[in-house]
């Protein structure tokens, strides 16, 4: 049997490319997210700066298991502890601070980065010329000294922690080996510390080998020796080290995988199932044949099992190397937006493979038996009647898996209005309700398109004559094919409103809660490190600024019973903060905000168990426990949800040390061209400030706001567009199958004219159809995200975005249907009426 099918397979064509298209795309695209999945879980760094060592030692960057946002450094005893090891032959300490050369006030290579001496045997760096630094000294790499000019024995102008510096340069340093890394300056060890304000600690401990020594039995001992005060990282982990804050990143990359690659999987297998079993029925009539010359359901179902495993296997075999390249470009975009580090390498091996290989097959070979269950059960008396008429479609398993379907989006959606709460986790429920309620839909897409059709019966006949009637006659007697034109285009329309318009609310919201929250006129924004404690004095002097602010931004932990969740953390300045930040309802003095204290929302005090003279428990971002006393607290807003913290306490506990932004308020009546004035003398002492207005302020907000956004739009493209894909598949497919019938009406009257109008109309048709069906089903995430994020069953964003989905969808119905029958009926009718297509 399976000889017999792939012996007539030229004579299908068309619908074996079709399910080939739909196998082959929904395989690389399942492929391409499990990709993501792995780079996610291995979270591999190439070594860098720490090439030199095949060991690294490194602070803990988890906390109560999830990864820390800055820089934990470790302390001076685990360096004795690592040397005691036996096998270890030298242990060599790094620790990195921001240091920028400054030439003509302004920063050269404001990337780079300053280092102890003896962390350069970990690159290698060798030197070139002069000597190592000693006190009041400096080594720049080669790079640096020829931008900035400086030569051995030459002064050179530093900015370092803030602070502007003048430094001798001793000598010159070349990175020997490697891929080049960013700027480096060197500094004596001592000097170093005292730079870093690190307090003795480290970042990092390079584990050289004793000669003889094996490196996995070394690794173990060190992670033995080290357990609970720091983490050990051999092999591609070992740039982890130099990036810190950089797993903070991993359940992004892992939760987006995760999301994006359980609807992709879904969508695949609907995709594929959809595609096979419109090939399926349109080979109706040859199936009603086998079995009417003898041959058994089992024979039947054999064949129909067999070629599909084998189009299955050949489509998912061609789809390793594509899947592998979706997946670089999707990372690609994760990479681009800032979501994780470009540093992290893009892993797909052989488990993303044997997923996406095995979805498509098992999406096939489901399909294959759902489709042809059918035909190889039908008697072969009747199996020839029923060929050329479609009667029953709907059965008790497509019925209980469309209610399966159906229940589960409606459910999301309810959860999503009622028991969620305004958080990173909303859109993991609102986003597969509408996906869900989809696939449902379209299962029960016959009945329903038969019905939608019978409504339309009069308006349809009204406007459009006897193309209209013809139209008509076919969507009601072949209600199954339509349907199976109407299913992937209800996906697609559903998907694309329902993520679109849930990011478009996410986008208004968040841009609009930001603009109400930042009162600042003016910020101050460092590229080379931070703001030195004087600075935002300076500013504070300017006659007409009523507020000024240091501003810190991290991510921390709340201890308190019953939170469970990371925190973000402000750090501000206690004299400014009440001008520049909304603090409505305000309790407490905030002016108190000074050493070991917290202000936070009513809400947080609440959920928290604290009052006002209480202490509040919380872990910085590089670990660090703290307990706070709770001076003030304000209205709650559940878009911006933080603790503030004073400045100078937070700070330290950041990977630069120092605030990194300073908000201004001017007067209402102050002369704003005198304060920019101002402002920009004191940036011009300042090297690597740069000023911005309001305007600019809360589009950077934005623009941080997009990172995710954009990485977002690109998955889910990829997944409309593979909607979009099953659409053209479904609808050249039906099209060309049709061209006999299209012979037939021209050979009995029919002019070209009236066959395309009579497709137009049925194209019409299908675009009301899933227009309505696809706009329910995104209504079950827009509305009850719109709810909880903006309390209005309305989304936020244009109407365009609707008209241009609706617009994108009838651009792909009548293309893919008028196209291909044009093409087709240029072909005398007497050929295409006796052609089998």
């Amino acid at each position: 049997m399976l000889l017999l099918a792939l012996r007539t397979l030229k004579f299908r064509k068309t619908g074996f490319i079709a399910t080939f298209v739909a196998m082959f795309l929904g395989a690389a695209i399942v492929m391409a997210c499990g990709g993501l999945m792995e780079t996610g879980v291995r979270m591999a760094a190439p070594p860098q700066r720490l090439v030199g060592v095949p060991i690294v030692v490194t602070g803990q960057q988890t906390y109560d298991d999830t990864a820390l946002t800055e820089r934990n450094r470790i302390d001076p005893s685990v360096l004795d502890t690592v040397k005691a090891v036996p096998g270890v032959g030298s242990a060599i300490t790094d620790l990195s601070f921001p240091a920028t050369v400054v030439v003509g006030g302004k920063a050269v290579d404001a990337g780079s980065k300053g280092h102890n001496w003896s962390s350069a045997g970990l690159t290698p760096f060798t030197l070139t010329q002069g000597v190592a630094p000693g006190n009041g000294q400096v080594v720049l790499d080669a790079k640096l000294s020829a931008d900035s000019g400086a030569g051995v024995g030459s002064s050179v102008q530093l900015t370092v922690h803030g602070a502007a510096r003048t430094f001798t340069v001793s000598g010159i340093a070349h990175q020997t080996t490697g891929e080049t890394i960013q700027p480096s300056l060197f500094f004596s060890d001592a000097q170093a510390q005292q730079l870093a304000g690190s307090e003795g600690k480290f970042d990092s401990i390079g584990v050289q080998p004793a000669a003889g020594a094996d490196i996995a039995t070394l690794e173990q001992a060190v992670s033995s020796a080290v357990s609970g005060k720091a983490m050990v990282l051999t092999g591609e982990r070992r740039g982890l080290a130099d990036l810190p804050g950089t797993l903070s990143s991993q359940q992004t990359v892992t939760i987006l995988a995760a999301i994006f690659g359980s609807w992709a999987v879904l969508i695949v297998m609907f995709g594929v199932a959809s595609t096979l079993g419109l090939s399926l029925q349109q080979r109706a009539h040859e199936m009603a044949l086998l079995r009417a010359i003898g041959t058994t359901s089992r024979q039947v179902r054999r064949m129909i099992l067999g070629e599909t495993a084998v189009l299955s296997v050949l489509a998912t075999a061609l789809a390793i190397a594509p899947g592998f390249v979706v997946g670089k470009l999707l990372y690609g975009q994760l990479t681009g937006n800032g979501v994780v580090s470009k540093e992290i390498i893009f892993h797909e091996g052989w488990i993303p493979i044997t997923v996406g290989a095995f979805a498509a097959i098992a999406a096939a070979m489901g399909a294959a038996l759902f489709a042809g269950r059918k035909a190889a059960k039908t008697k072969p008396v009747a199996a020839l009647a029923e060929s050329t008429l479609q009667t029953k479609w709907l059965t008790t398993t497509r019925l209980l898996l469309a209610l399966f379907f159906m229940l589960n989006g409606v459910t999301l959606s309810v959860v999503t209005a009622t028991v969620m709460t305004d958080g990173p986790t909303l859109a993991s429920t609102a986003g597969p309700a509408s996906v869900l309620f989809a696939i449902g839909v379209a299962l029960l897409a016959p009945g329903i398109t038969k019905a939608i059709v019978v409504a339309l019966r009069w308006p349809v006949r009204a406007f459009s004559g006897l193309s209209g009637y013809m139209a008509l006659r076919n969507a009601t007697t072949n209600n199954v094919r339509m349907a199976g034109a109407v299913a992937p285009i209800i996906l697609l329309i559903g998907i694309a409103n329902g993520t679109l318009y849930m990011q478009a609310t996410e986008d208004t919201v968040s841009a609009k809660s930001y603009e109400n929250n930042v009162l600042a006129d003016y910020v101050l924004d460092s590229s080379t490190g931070g703001f030195a404690p004087g600075v935002a004095g300076s500013v504070r002097s300017i006659p007409g600024v009523s507020g000024v602010s240091e501003l810190v931004s991290s991510i921390g932990f709340v201890d308190a019973a019953g939170s469970g969740n990371t925190m973000d953390l402000r750090g501000v300045s206690a004299n400014g903060v009440q001008q520049t930040i909304a603090l409505d309802s305000l309790n407490g003095p905030i002016g108190d905000l000074k050493g070991n204290t917290v202000a936070l929302s009513d809400k947080q005090a609440k959920d928290f168990g604290v009052r006002i003279g209480d202490n509040l428990k919380i872990h910085f971002g590089d670990g660090t426990a703290a307990d706070p006393k709770v001076v003030a607290t304000y209205a709650d807003n559940p878009q911006e949800q933080y603790l503030l913290l004073p400045s100078d306490v937070l700070a330290p506990h950041t990977t630069t040390g120092l605030p990194t932004k300073i908000l201004v308020k001017a007067d209402g009546s102050a002369d704003h061209a005198r304060i920019q004035s101002r402002l920009d003398g004191v940036a011009a002492t300042v090297p690597g400030t740069a000023i911005a207005d309001r305007s600019t302020l809360t589009s950077s907000n934005n623009q941080i706001q997009q990172i995710l956004v954009s990485s977002n739009y690109t998955i889910v493209a990829m997944i409309v567009g593979y909607a979009a894909i099953t659409v053209i598949n479904s609808l050249v497919a039906v099209t060309r199958k049709r061209q006999g019938e299209f012979g037939l009406q021209r050979l009995t009257g029919s002019t070209k004219a009236q066959v395309l109008g009579m497709l137009s109309v049925e194209g019409a048709l299908v675009a009301v159809i899933a227009t309505i069906l696809g706009t329910i089903s995104s209504a079950t995430t827009i509305v009850p995200y719109s709810l909880v994020k903006a309390d209005s069953i309305l989304p936020k964003g244009s109407i365009g975005i609707y008209l241009a989905i609706i617009g994108g969808a009838l651009a792909l119905i009548f293309g893919a249907t008028l196209f291909p029958s044009w093409r087709g009926m240029r072909t005398p009718p007497i050929e295409t009426a006796r052609s089998p297509a």
